[in-house]
């Protein structure tokens, strides 16, 4: 499932290549991606004619601010991405008028196109149309925002020690699950809770209420340090995850404990393990974190 850095990048792709667009026409495929309005008639209704006034990122959401005071958040769970390119329809295949990344096996599970003027089409691929898209206008998008309780920020510029101290110090929980839980903060999921929990050499089943001080400020330096990496990287594509051209991120290519099961630690050779934590394969060095 895309994390913060993954939706991040396409955000930042998208506000550079079809910010202030308007959306002229839409191609479905599997109207089940599409949660509100009911009926695809009236999302298509709803959605033809306005413009991308801004796109931004609320944890792992992606949102689309539009004219005539409409919002369309989007939700990509585990396989959905969005892709900018050009698409030609030949029955039911969706071929991409150009070679390239758009070929990606990854990128050929195209179940939405929205085509937009000046000749830009945003596609969504979901292998397991499992994605949550929802059209509402922006009193309703206020009261989903309360009812989704979602967590600050990590990367937030009021996200300081000292909120974070108070937040983790107050959950007795095992400190993975509560990096993972969204109405704690918003954004990290499994990747980058075991990434930033071994270069804090913590380890993910202590409880959170008992990491100290000095532990708690090397697990934020962490967090941050991380997730500005991948975002500098263009995300982690060791999954079904591509950038809006259908590139791979890099940030895989640094993984210190996640997907390395088994392989040696690269701070102290031990033995990467992989055990389950709430369900979640969660990866660590038993003798570097404690």
């Amino acid at each position: 499932m895309p994390e913060l850095p993954e939706v991040e990048t396409i955000v930042r792709e998208l506000k550079e290549k079809v910010l202030s667009r308007t959306f002229l026409d839409i191609w479905i495929d599997a109207p089940k991606l599409v949660k509100k309005p009911r009926k695809l008639e009236k999302f298509k209704k709803g959605l033809i004619g306005r413009k991308i006034n801004n796109i931004s990122r609320m944890g792992k959401i992606i949102v689309f601010d539009l004219s005539q005071d409409m919002v369309m958040f989007v939700h990509q769970k585990m396989t959905g991405h969005f892709l900018i390119g050009k698409w030609d329809r030949k029955g039911k295949q969706i071929i991409p008028e150009k070679e390239g990344f758009l070929q990606d096996s990854a990128n050929k599970y195209i179940h939405i196109i929205f085509y937009l003027d000046k000749g830009k089409q945003l596609a969504f691929s979901d292998l397991r149309k499992f994605a949550r898209i929802e059209l509402l206008n922006k009193n309703d998008f206020e009261k989903f925002k309360k009812e989704l309780n979602l967590g600050p920020d990590p990367l937030g510029k009021d996200f300081s020690l000292n909120k974070f101290s108070k937040i983790i110090s107050s959950q007795k929980g095992k400190i993975k699950q509560v990096l993972m839980n969204q109405q704690i903060i918003s954004g990290i999921g499994n990747i980058y809770s075991d990434e930033a929990l071994f270069k804090a050499g913590i380890n993910p089943f202590r409880a959170a209420n008992s990491l100290s001080e000095k532990e708690l400020q090397k697990l934020l330096l962490a967090i941050k340090m991380i997730l500005r990496s991948s975002i500098k990287l263009g995300g982690d594509s060791i999954s079904d995850y591509r950038r809006t051209d259908g590139s791979l991120g890099g940030f895989d290519k640094l993984s210190k404990v996640y997907a390395r099961e088994g392989e040696k630690c690269l701070r102290c050779k031990s033995t990467i393990k992989r055990e389950k934590i709430g369900g979640r394969s969660t990866h660590f060095c038993p003798k570097c974190q404690i």
